[in-house]
């Protein structure tokens, strides 16, 4: 395990980062010579030249993948030793944990020690628990006359594109690689071009623990170049997507104008946060929305950025908020003792900041934050925001943010905090503090969200589903459902005469 006294900048300053692309088993430069800067977010440092994969590029990593898959190299493995391979995968990313961290925390800004404790162990969690279903998911039988048997098995779809975000780079790999190795298909990864280089490396190390050349190819490049390319190419089976409502759509458009691939997205979200004012201790909710709204520096798609509070206990429900925002000041990412980092890039800091400012203009309170800090490092900090007296129609209310930045909105009703909470396009997660059992449970099955937490806040395993409702996105990542995206139904139907 990594110790505390671990200098994480001399362990910066010593690393060597590949930017090339993975395809067929090899490290290979794009086709065209070309590379783009990755910087730091951190301090602006500039971490590699990573190559700018364009269409024949992904037209080489996706011929890769389907030759791959049509000769069985991997599809046609025996799940116990798919099952083998996928484990020692698991443990190689457990082995390359310091790497992979400093890594993750390089290139997206997030605290080192988070990238440590939750990003690494989360993805070889996710790699090794698919490996384990591989061989204990059973076909069926249907219920048919005597003369009839009829078979329905699950079969690999064949070459899968995955298109993952920057927020979490390598356990939202890990949620489509997973299920998508584990059931047989090949698969060609394009990275966020803001955060590529932990997807080359788990390529890499998936090559050291005996996946196949072409099963697992690694593509980085700009999503209008590499990933267009991906969810247009007629030679993809299907397409697992995070990220943006917008490009979301464009996913379902790019299937229509191909091969009607199939499109699974997992998009934005606006989680509601509700408190009653008959919980029993409100100071606890307070402090497990702070830190589940400012853990990630905000940029996470299920983040609780809306904050539904009774009007009798909102008062001193902000004052709880206000102090626990100390905690979360944003300091070195490098630095041990570090609970909030930089944003991803000087776009997304700006972007964070305009929506204050607008928050500002339309009348919301700032109760704390709302400022860059940090500008001296040449990186993208901005401090953890709460605003109070923030009305429905209010762009912070509405609109994700992606950034540190907590909304309260105050209601007098039960009816009324339903009805704010479920007046969104999203509907990904939601919460409900209260020690009503009654209330708890109507409220829950009231709010149209994938998942609805009570009397707590983002707590996780790869056992449960991930997913949303409305323009939060279709299908489910994580848990056994997710082997449903990622595989046909066959049924075959042979008759038996007496």
């Amino acid at each position: 395990m990594n110790s505390p006294d671990t200098d994480w900048h001399a362990r910066a300053l010593a690393l060597r980062i590949d930017g090339r692309a993975v395809i067929d088993g090899e490290r290979r430069d794009a086709l065209a010579g070309e590379t783009f800067a990755c910087h730091s977010p951190i301090d602006g440092r500039r971490l590699a030249a990573v190559a700018r994969c364009r269409e024949a590029d992904v037209d080489r990593a996706v011929a890769s993948a389907r030759a791959a898959f049509d000769d069985g190299r991997w599809a046609r493995k025996a799940p116990a030793e798919r099952k083998k391979i996928l484990q020692r995968f698991g443990e190689k990313i457990l082995a390359a944990r310091e790497e992979l961290a400093l890594l993750e925390t390089l290139d997206m800004g997030k605290p080192i020690r988070y990238s440590l404790a939750v990003d690494v162990p989360s993805t070889a969690r996710t790699i090794t628990w698919y490996a384990e279903a591989i061989d204990k998911v059973y076909d069926e039988i249907a219920p048919t006359g005597r003369h009839a048997l009829a078979l329905i098995t699950r079969e690999p779809m064949g070459v899968i594109g995955a298109i993952v975000p920057w927020n979490y780079p390598m356990i939202m790999a890990a949620w489509k690689l997973g299920p998508a190795l584990a059931t047989g298909n090949s698969v060609v990864i394009k990275p966020s071009e803001k955060s590529p280089l932990t997807a080359l490396r788990l390529a890499e190390l998936a090559l050291d623990a005996g996946l196949p050349p072409g099963v697992f190819n690694a593509v980085p490049g700009y999503g209008h170049e590499a990933g267009e390319a991906l969810a247009l190419h007629m030679d993809v089976d299907a397409i697992g997507f995070t990220g943006s409502t917008r490009v979301g759509r464009k996913m379902l458009e790019y299937a229509g104008r191909s091969n009607l691939k199939r499109v699974f997205n997992e998009l934005g979200g606006k989680s509601a946060f509700i408190v009653f004012p008959d919980h029993q201790d409100p100071a606890l909710a307070a402090c497990t929305v702070a830190a589940s709204l400012y853990f990630n520096q905000g940029e996470s798609c299920n983040a609780p950025s809306r904050v539904l509070v009774h009007e009798s206990i909102a008062d001193d429900f902000v004052a709880a908020v206000r102090a626990e925002m100390p905690k979360y000041a944003p300091a070195d990412p490098l630095d041990a003792g570090s609970v909030m980092g930089a944003l991803v890039d000087e776009g997304q800091m700006n972007t964070v900041l305009g929506f204050i400012a607008s928050a500002e203009t339309e009348g919301a309170v700032c109760a704390a934050g709302g400022r860059q800090v940090r500008a001296e490092t040449g990186g993208y900090y901005v401090e953890p925001t709460l605003f109070d007296q923030v009305s429905p129609q209010m762009r912070i209310a509405r609109e994700e943010i992606f950034g540190p930045v907590l909304s309260v909105l105050r209601f007098s009703t039960e009816a009324e905090a339903v009805a704010l909470a479920n007046a969104s396009p999203y509907g990904l997660q939601a919460s409900v503090w209260s020690h009503d059992i009654n209330r708890a449970h109507r409220v829950a099955r009231a709010l149209r969200a994938g998942t609805v937490h009570v009397n707590q806040y983002d707590e996780d395993d790869i056992t449960v589903p991930f997913g949303g409702y409305k323009q939060s996105g279709n299908g489910r990542d994580k848990s056994l459902h997710a082997l449903d995206k990622y595989t046909e139904l066959k049924t075959t139907w042979l008759r038996i005469d007496d």
